[in-house]
């Protein structure tokens, strides 16, 4: 450990501490990571740490628009990365904007995309992430895979009902869903047994929080307004009292207790999405190390 540097700390939910996991469980969602990242002034240069080659998800940012998103997707693909852009329905103002990511995407090898309906409401021609869905049927775009949110904890303004049906109606439309982030491994698991009973049979793909420090975290909502990772932790009060906890939180003994779900035919697990929140180099020598 380096000189002055807290002390990485699991944060394991009390009584879940002998918990054997699946070790090929394990490699099949290390396999299937992506790393998500939030479109800032240096986040480009910073996305260098990443493993050469590896899939980033590019998030769309409220205070900077749809553009921010599609020319940080441009960057990392110079780079080498696979990028995932996200296509908010409430930042992208038109048809035409829309048509103009699709375009600009597809000339840099995008073939996936994360379609969300987003916070903040602009007054824009999709009011949410079906209107989305059912627009970019209507136009040549390159996405194989297009995943939509979940919410194993519930949504602050939506119902369970709601959550539910909603997943129900874009099934046809997308290829997998996405979920928010989530530290409690046996609610994703109740909440993903409910959803398979009643008939959601998306690919899942489990979104975990990376190396992640909450003073570094609160300081990155502060520069990008009503981003992202301070929008999410206002919300998410259970989310904050983890993070507050001495130590930076690294997410293995979640990953451990998760591991079940990618060996269960019904769970249908297939990777992780990792929330960097830009703690870009923390995150990937933790991969460096999980994947050793």
């Amino acid at each position: 450990m380096r000189p002055g540097r807290p002390p990485l700390c699991d944060n394991a939910p009390p009584g879940t501490e002998d918990h054997i996991p699946s070790a090929s469980g394990r490699h099949i969602l290390l396999d299937g990571l992506l790393f998500e990242v939030i479109p800032m002034k240096n986040t480009a240069e910073r996305a260098r740490d990443l493993p050469k080659g590896a899939t980033v998800s590019v998030t769309a940012s409220p205070g900077k628009g749809m553009m921010a998103t599609v020319e940080l997707c441009e960057s990392l693909a110079a780079d080498g990365y696979s990028v995932v852009p996200h296509i908010s329905a409430r930042l992208t103002e038109s048809l035409d904007e829309l048509r103009t990511v699709v375009e600009r995407v597809r000339d840099v090898g995008a073939t996936r995309a994360f379609v969300v309906g987003g916070d903040v409401d602009t007054g824009t021609a999709f009011p949410d992430a079906m209107a989305v869905l059912r627009a970019l049927e209507d136009l040549d775009h390159p996405f194989t895979e297009i995943g939509v949110a979940a919410y194993p904890e519930g949504h602050p303004s939506i119902s369970t009902e709601r959550l539910h049906e909603s997943l129900l109606e874009k099934q046809p439309h997308a290829t997998h869903m996405v979920t928010q982030m989530c530290f409690d491994a046996r609610q994703i698991t109740r909440w993903i047994a409910e959803e398979r009973a009643t008939g959601v049979r998306m690919p899942l793909v489990i979104g975990i929080p990376g190396v992640t420090d909450a003073a570094k975290l609160m300081t990155i909502g502060a520069r990008i307004g009503v981003g992202q990772s301070l929008r999410y932790l206002r919300k998410n009060r259970r989310t904050v009292l983890r993070l507050l906890r001495p130590g930076l939180y690294r997410p293995d003994r979640l990953i451990d207790k998760l591991s079940d779900l990618a060996v269960d035919d019904d769970a249908n697990a297939v990777g992780l999405h990792v929330f960097t929140f830009n703690q870009i180099e923390s995150t990937a020598a933790w991969y460096e190390r999980a994947i050793s």
